[in-house]
């Protein structure tokens, strides 16, 4: 895999696209050569859900939610309950990261197919908490700020669990 920050044109959407291309990517790398074992171990004792394939699944839902669901319009099928707010955290638990991985990258794929294929002015289908409609220049600036920082959270657990640094 090859990563890059640097878009291949100047313009706002191929700047966007190309940071949160960045960002996945990183992500990704951080899931390279990690046992099976070390991506459900949750190192943290204040965050028992907090591991490598935890946190990939929240990015895919996480994608999901604001394409599908707030952008789009469609019916929220995310994993979630009332009762269990991070349950695509908790289900990662029992999914090989091979196919936590495959449906980042299933979602990533179309999702980069929905932000080439919209005016970033557009304005999602559903309103925020506080009424009022993201555009859609709103919802990719959000998704880079959301996977780069978890990002930092798959560093220390990479760290901690099996040493594995600067990725």
């Amino acid at each position: 895999m090859t990563r890059t920050d640097t878009p291949p044109a100047q313009d706002e959407r191929t700047q966007l696209a190309t940071f949160l291309d960045y960002a996945r990517d990183t992500a990704r790398a951080k899931c390279e050569g990690i046992s099976p074992e070390n991506a459900r171990r949750a190192p943290l004792p204040g965050s028992p859900l907090m591991t490598v394939a935890g946190l990939i699944n929240h990015l895919s839902w996480v994608e999901y939610h604001w394409f599908e669901v707030v952008f789009r319009g469609g019916e929220d099928e995310g994993p979630w309950t009332e009762e269990d707010p991070d349950r695509e955290m908790r289900i990662a638990l029992d999914m090989p990261l091979d196919d936590v991985l495959a449906l980042y990258a299933e979602r990533t794929a179309r999702y980069r197919e929905l932000v080439a294929s919209n005016d970033l002015d557009a304005l999602a289908a559903r309103p925020r908490g506080d009424g009022r409609h993201p555009d859609l220049r709103w919802i990719v600036l959000h998704l880079i700020e959301e996977t780069a920082r978890h990002n930092g959270h798959l560093d220390l657990i990479r760290e901690i669990v099996d040493g594995t640094t600067g990725v």
